[in-house]
């Protein structure tokens, strides 16, 4: 069964406009959970330009699905995800300038260090999963270094959809669409789980949705700009119905 993960993160962002204490990335989570959602998602940036460590603490404590946590491969937060023990943490690139994650993370130029990290998070528990591009060279990194989970960066996929004015045919929607799911069936051929994200929305989801053995589907911004209109739970419901459709 494809899950789906709800990224919170923006609602933090209208917080953080204010530095108030509403809207709650907590209540969003409550919500994203009553809607069906199999996991919340949240970064937390080395800046912390929206969610904060108290989020985290917060989120670990009283939401009751898998909390997956996005991180920078950095020492402190290995340290932070060693101590709240989230189900699953995910190694992410992070530029200070950058609006959004802007790519995969280059596993196979560090692997040396990123072993490190990946055996200490491994050691307290917590699943360990990488954000990649969808190329055959990391995904082959990913497994040296011990990942459990990739997720495939599916960026790319998605500004061709909409560039070619949502033509799910279009030779280059195609061409995308078809790195992700030869990178996805090379991951699953080594044992790791093959999840999906990035820039995913109510209209390019689905096709993504019907590769052959992708588990979960992160997906953030595009859920709680529609949840401004139509409520959390029910933009995320939605968004499970698209999916679970698509996938059968």
């Amino acid at each position: 069964m494809i899950e789906l993960g709800v990224n919170v993160d923006h609602v933090a962002t209208v917080r953080q406009a204010r530095r108030t204490y509403e809207p709650d990335p907590v209540w969003a989570a409550v919500e994203a959970h009553l809607g069906g959602a199999g996991g919340i998602t949240v970064h937390l940036r080395e800046d912390r330009r929206h969610i904060q460590d108290e989020d985290v603490r917060r989120l670990r404590e009283l939401t009751h699905i898998k909390l997956n946590l996005e991180m920078a491969a950095t020492d402190e937060m290995v340290a932070i995800a060693c101590r709240i023990r989230p189900e699953m943490a995910m190694l992410v690139p992070e530029g200070r300038h950058e609006v959004t994650t802007e790519g995969g993370l280059d596993i196979a130029s560090q692997e040396a260090r990123l072993k490190g990290h990946v055996a200490r998070l491994a050691g307290a528990g917590i699943v360990v999963s990488v954000f990649i591009d969808a190329e055959a060279r990391q995904v082959e990194a990913a497994k040296r270094v011990g990942a459990a989970v990739c997720e495939v960066h599916t960026g790319p996929y998605a500004h061709a959809f909409h560039a070619k004015g949502r033509d799910a045919e279009s030779a280059a929607v195609v061409a995308e669409l078809e790195k992700v799911r030869a990178t996805g069936e090379r991951i699953r051929a080594l044992g790791m789980r093959f999840n999906a994200g990035h820039a995913l929305n109510y209209f390019n989801v689905e096709p993504v949705a019907r590769l052959a053995g992708v588990r979960e589907l992160h997906i953030g911004h595009a859920i709680v700009s529609r949840a401004v209109f139509i409520g959390m739970r029910e933009a995320v419901r939605e968004m499970k119905q698209l999916i679970t459709q698509a996938a059968r």
